[in-house]
């Protein structure tokens, strides 16, 4: 029988300062270090009202987004859906999407498919703070 075993805080990297991202936000990607082939899973931990910076839109990839603790608002293309502990979310691919905190805070995994490793992937800075 094989397996990974790790815990997304501890054992994998935050690699929220490599890529640059602001002060209150914890990117936690453990698609390479858990070795998966089809799949993406990553945990983010955002500090109370944070929003991260930029949303995102993949050509094929479909996520679900998962509430651990906390609060959060997703941004899914104009629409905003309030998340609390346990909520999940799923968003198509086409779809842009962004997150933020809510007052304490929020701690959340995303899972995505297929494992194309995010050649699929396009930024849009500012997405949260356009109007809704």
């Amino acid at each position: 029988m094989s397996y990974t075993h790790l815990n997304l805080r501890g054992d994998v990297e935050d690699m929220a300062p490599q890529y640059k991202m602001p002060d209150g936000i914890e990117a936690h990607f453990a698609r390479k270090p858990l070795g998966l082939e089809k799949s993406g899973i990553s945990y983010y931990k955002l500090g109370p009202d944070f929003t991260v910076p930029f949303g995102h839109t993949h050509a094929e990839q479909e996520e679900i987004y998962l509430v651990a603790s906390g609060s959060a608002r997703i941004k899914v293309g104009d629409d905003e859906v309030e998340l609390v502990p346990l909520d999940v979310i799923r968003v198509p691919p086409e779809v842009t999407r962004g997150m933020a905190a809510g007052p304490d805070g929020a701690e959340i995994v995303a899972f995505g498919a297929p494992n194309n490793e995010n050649g699929d992937v396009e930024m849009v800075p500012g997405f949260f703070d356009e109007a809704t």
